[in-house]
């Protein structure tokens, strides 16, 4: 984010020109907190199910919140272009969450990470999420220390990033 504004803005100007040329499917990451009112749950829903009914595959990761909704939405349209990375094993997620999760076909979880913080197997998680992803759409508080630092690691592997404030 120190780069120049001379470079900053060759550098998106050609993402996007080439976000708009493609024609196929994309895969498409959403992440975001969990901390979401319910009416931008529904928003989330909403884009999530369009993007999915376009044919575009959708990453995202297992909690409440904004990854919730992004689940329901894809599951909706499509739930075989949905995949879920979890940051640990399934048994470690939030209860209220482990019902949905059990019910996508394309769940990949972490026990790898089980003995380390939420943050850290989340940072692990988020970065393995944009490896696999040409685009990410995340959904933040100004204060969302690990999601503002995952959008920043996927711009500096030139995806095309679209970060939400909520505040």
């Amino acid at each position: 984010m120190s780069q120049s504004i001379e470079t900053l803005s060759s550098d998106t100007l050609s993402q996007e020109l080439a976000a708009i040329q493609q024609t196929g499917s994309k895969r498409i990451a959403l992440l975001g907190t969990r901390h979401v009112p319910i009416t931008h749950q529904q928003l989330i829903e909403m884009m999530t199910y369009a993007l999915a009914l376009g044919g575009n595959r959708v990453m995202t990761s297992g909690a409440t919140g904004t990854n919730s909704a992004v689940i329901k939405g894809a599951m909706r349209a499509d739930p075989n272009l949905l995949t879920v990375i979890l940051p640990q094993s399934l048994e470690r997620q939030p209860r209220e969450s482990q019902d949905q999760l059990k019910q996508v076909i394309h769940l990949i979880e972490s026990p790898e990470n089980d003995n380390l913080s939420l943050g850290e197997a989340s940072s692990i998680c988020n970065r393995e999420i944009i490896s696999r992803c040409q685009q990410l759409i995340c959904f933040a508080f100004h204060d969302s220390h690990t999601l503002l630092q995952t959008c920043h690691e996927a711009e500096e592997q030139r995806k095309l990033v679209t970060l939400f404030y909520f505040d």
